[in-house]
């Protein structure tokens, strides 16, 4: 970040030290990228002291913040979401009612598996919640809000499980591609209309009205599409294959959000696609690495490919490993297969001691698969 902007060393979640900052650099827009603040309440604080922002207040934060919340409002809305369940038994989906950065959901197909995913769950301090397991592809949809109007994004869809043929646990992200074959604007609208728009009506009538960006974890089940959960904010990693693509101010119409004046605004989008891999510390989801040096970053940049930094730290002039997520190289291309080989073609450029990430990313996409609303392929 320091190469595009002044950093500022205050945590995010330092509401006091956020206000102060944006006070002394007379900011016209504050916004705000992760999930905590959020939920912890910062978006009020500031707006409270007359700043125009970019992300939920906490109430409506709580729908990320909270599953159980977020249950809540889907069924007052009418949205298809997983049945909770009363008690954990296989097939099931284990989750963490509360934030785990990705790493709170536990899908679960034997007694074993729902054992471990209590132990996990508890082992985070969070409250459990258990779903009916559901079957399908997923969909990621973002749309930037203004309390009550809805700018949808190009679809997306991401890579959970750690390893390749999404085996192995679940992650922040191992990496994504946009847009989705089959789920082109009109599928968009479709899945917006049924998913985010109920959402945002039934909390405006809560009147704790969502500004920011609202996205739905989507899975396109044989039986229609279901919300598998909301994120209050720009999710990782879909914003470095979808941002990439968008064409126009995202600035003013962010800022049109913050104001409740998202109507008449459109985003454009490229008719390219973009593929970002991630790439991890060799124990990530469990542990991260720290101190090891990375090299080959320009290489992959001169190739056009967008390095998007995650765990990455500098010593002095050397860029060092600095947690479990370390880079997400994004590659653009006029097709899935193209921007697919921009992308790889990058990664082979970086190294880090212990290096990992998954091969597959796309691949399906990019060998033709298409899919339609109901789960199915098309193609």
């Amino acid at each position: 970040m320091a190469r595009l902007a002044h950093c500022h060393p205050i945590r995010a979640e330092d509401a006091e030290g956020v206000l102060g900052l944006a006070t002394s650099v007379d900011a016209d827009l504050v916004v705000v990228g992760p999930e905590i603040p959020l939920v912890l309440g910062l978006a009020d604080v500031l707006r409270r002291f007359g700043f125009a922002v970019f992300g939920p207040g906490k109430r409506a934060a709580a729908i990320e913040g909270s599953k159980s919340f977020a249950k809540e409002v889907m069924a007052a809305a009418a949205v298809p979401t997983a049945e909770q369940l009363p008690i954990a038994r296989p097939p099931c989906v284990v989750k963490a009612d509360g934030l785990a950065a990705g790493k709170g959901v536990h899908v679960c197909r034997s007694q074993e598996e729902v054992d471990a995913a209590l132990r996990a769950v508890a082992g985070l301090g969070e409250r459990v919640v258990v779903e009916e397991f559901l079957e399908g592809p997923e969909v990621s949809l973002l749309a930037i809000c203004d309390g009550r109007q809805a700018l949808p994004l190009v679809s997306a869809q991401d890579f959970k499980r750690a390893r390749d043929g999404d085996e192995g646990p679940n992650t922040g992200g191992m990496g994504a591609y946009a847009p989705v074959p089959g789920i082109g604007p009109a599928e968009v609208d479709e899945l917006v209309s049924a998913s985010i728009r109920p959402v945002l009506a039934e909390l405006d009538r809560r009147r704790t009205p969502f500004i920011g960006l609202l996205y739905a974890g989507l899975m396109l089940t044989p039986g229609g599409p279901h919300v598998l959960e909301f994120n209050c904010r720009f999710g990782d990693p879909e914003t470095q294959a979808v941002l990439p693509l968008l064409e126009g101010d995202l600035l003013e119409v962010l800022a049109a959000a913050s104001s409740g004046e998202l109507a008449g605004m459109a985003m454009e989008a490229s008719a390219d696609s973009a593929v970002t891999v991630v790439l991890t510390a060799h124990g990530y989801p469990v542990e991260g690495s720290r101190g090891s040096q990375i090299t080959g970053v320009d290489d992959a940049e001169a190739l056009g490919a967008l390095v998007f930094h995650a765990g990455t730290a500098l010593h002095g002039e050397r860029l060092v490993t600095n947690g479990g997520r370390i880079l997400g190289v994004t590659g653009l291309g006029d097709t899935v297969a193209g921007a697919r080989a921009a992308a790889y073609a990058a990664v082979d450029r970086i190294e880090f001691e212990g290096m990992r990430h998954r091969s597959d990313i796309a691949q399906a996409a990019a060998d033709g698969l298409v899919l339609g609303l109901s789960g199915s392929p098309e193609g």
